[in-house]
Order: structure tokens, then C-alpha cells, then sequence
């Protein structure tokens, strides 16, 4: 039986909840610029558990293109919400918001500091603004036409659906485009998504890592060899082996692109390799634009985790009670 929270329980929650709102961590930043080994660090230091907030880190055996923390990387801290999905299958932001939700609770219930580490953007402010989201089917049929049209077309043909949403939606990433305009189709426009009555129930700690424009240059380079040297390509086929289509793997983007064009042989490997660190620089960009216009994070140069920053001892005094959960509200 679902249980509804009525308006005036959820008033008494949020007073009840105002001083003492346990604390959640959230570290952001562009692609390579040292989101996880900086969580890492600081849940040893306070007794932490990460969640990721990845898009693609979701999907099993998604591992070296898209950058997963390896079990050594882990140094023992335990890390959620990765290989959680099926590459096949479409995981949504509704998805993660919800199994977020749910381990935030449980970590928060062992006495940990739940820390959500990654770079989609809007995985993580679907949690930091508890965003209440569309619930619309995907439509496989509506899908399967909008993924014979480019990234362009697909853009021009949301700005004639809802220009709104065109103006805040990732212009580059074929899947959000075909999923807002499945909603708009669905519904007629798409929603605005910021839950109306705006109850949080956290205190957010929000720090982002943004390395100067050459140091990050270089990170992204020498990351691209390394995963090369780590059997990528080999990756890459054994996820087509195994049922993703080529469609698929494009469609995730980045690595998983031109590793897809490469093995289709439509590109060269130089072609791929020069793609690869063009886009993920472009990317990293993007990151930066949609995180920047977060006036609350506090931003670091490089992964520092010093003990005289003032928000490393906000997380010390950290609260015990936990919160109904969320979804709840939603």
C-alpha cells in the first residue's frame, strides 16, 4: 500500500529537520579532473560511502570507456550505483533519483556520510532539488524513428516542440533530446521538473574540481592512452558480442562513439583517437557550464582535501537522524 505524507506531516518534517538536516557530500566536476579519487580521500576521512552519479557507469561492463573506478581506486570504501543496468536497456534519470534516494537512506542509517561523485549533471540535480519528474513510457516506436535523424535534427525538432526545454537541454546528447521530446510529444510540452513545494531534506555539500584549462588538456590525453593500453577496443567488442547494437554503443557517446565507428570500420583508428580527445574536451566544457551556474558550489583548483577548508569541517559535526525518505513526497 503506498503511504502519502500529508501537507502539514510534511511541514512538521522540514521544522523538525531544519537544525539538524544529516549532511550529504556531493563532489562534481568536468570529465578527468579527479572527482573519484577525491571521494575516495574523503570518505576515509569521514567515514564516507560514494554514490556515482554517472550516466554511463551505470551499465555492466561499461568499464574502461567510461572511466570506472577500479576495486584497487576503491581502497576499500564502498561504492553504489554502478553496474546497475543493462547496456540494452534504458536507464532514466527517474531511475537513479530513485535508487539514490534509497541508498543515501541506508548509508545515512550506518552512521556514514553518503558522498555522490560524477559528472551528469542532471543525475545529480534531480537529487540535489528533488526534482519531481515526468512520468512518462518510453514510446519504442516514437523511438525508433527519432534515431534515424541526426543530433541536429533531433534539436531543431524540440525547439519546434517546447523551445523552452531547448533552451537548458544538452544540444549534443541524442538520448536526452529523444527523451524530452517523448515527453513533449506524450504530454504536449515538457514539465517544469523542480519539485513545487521544494522540500529538502538535506544539507548538500556541494564542492566541484575545476584543474586549469591545460593541466585538464593533459589529464584527458594521457587518460585516452591509458585506456587504450587497457584493451578498450576490446571492451568495446565484447559489449557488441554480447547484444548492444553499434546504434547502442553511438548512442552513449564519447569513447563508446568512435569506438563504434572504428570497429564498423567507418573511421581510422587516428580518426577515432583524435575524436575521442576532442569531444571529451568539449564535454568537459559543457560539464563546466552546466555546474558553474550552481552558485552554491564551492570550487577547488585540484583535488585538495586540506584540513583548514571551511567546508571540510562542516562535514565533522555530522547528524545522525535520518529523514523519511523522499520519495515519498514526490
Amino acid at each position: 500500500m503506498k503511504i502519502k505524507i500529508a501537507h502539514s506531516q510534511r511541514i512538521s518534517n522540514t521544522i523538525q529537520y531544519k537544525k539538524m538536516k544529516p549532511k550529504v557530500l556531493v563532489i562534481v566536476g568536468p570529465t578527468a579532473s579527479g572527482k573519484s579519487a577525491l571521494a575516495v580521500k574523503l570518505a576515509k576521512k569521514f567515514s564516507g560511502e560514494v554514490i556515482s552519479a554517472d550516466s554511463r557507469q551505470v551499465y555492466r561492463g561499461m568499464d574502461i570507456g567510461s572511466g570506472k573506478v577500479t576495486n584497487k581506486e576503491m581502497a576499500g570504501i564502498p561504492h553504489h550505483l554502478l553496474n546497475v543496468a543493462n547496456p540494452k536497456q534504458q536507464f532514466s534519470v527517474a531511475k537513479f533519483q530513485k535508487l539514490t534516494n534509497k541508498k543515501i537512506g541506508e548509508i545515512l542509517k550506518r552512521g556514514k556520510l553518503p558522498i555522490i561523485c560524477g559528472g551528469t549533471g542532471f543525475y545529480i540535480q534531480s537529487i540535489v532539488e528533488n526534482l519531481a519528474l515526468p512520468a512518462v513510457l518510453p514510446n519504442k516506436m516514437l523511438r525508433a524513428r527519432l534515431s534515424t535523424l541526426t543530433t541536429e535534427k533531433l534539436f531543431e525538432k524540440l525547439k519546434a516542440l517546447d523551445s523552452e526545454r531547448a533552451k537548458n537541454i544538452d544540444a549534443r546528447n541524442p538520448r536526452r533530446i529523444i527523451r524530452a521530446i517523448e515527453i513533449a510529444v506524450a504530454l504536449g510540452h515538457v514539465p517544469k521538473l523542480r519539485n513545487p513545494e521544494g522540500w529538502v531534506v538535506f544539507d548538500f555539500i556541494k564542492i566541484g574540481i575545476n584543474p586549469p584549462e591545460e593541466i585538464l588538456r593533459k589529464k584527458i590525453h594521457c587518460r585516452l592512452l591509458t585506456r587504450m593500453g587497457s584493451r578498450m577496443v576490446t571492451e568495446a567488442k565484447k559489449l557488441h558480442r554480447q547484444g548492444v547494437s553499434w546504434n547502442k554503443l553511438e548512442s552513449f557517446g564519447l569513447e563508446y562513439k568512435y569506438l563504434a565507428l572504428y570497429l564498423q570500420k567507418k573511421i581510422t583508428k587516428e580518426q577515432m583517437l583524435t575524436g575521442i580527445e576532442r569531444d571529451s574536451w568539449l564535454y568537459a566544457k559543457r560539464q563546466l557550464t552546466w555546474f558553474k551556474r550552481d552558485k552554491r558550489i564551492i570550487w577547488l583548483k585540484a583535488s585538495d582535501a586540506s584540513d583548514n577548508k571551511p567546508w571540510l569541517r562542516k562535514l565533522a559535526p555530522r547528524v545522525s537522524p535520518t529523514p523519511r525518505s523522499r520519495s515519498k513526497s514526490l
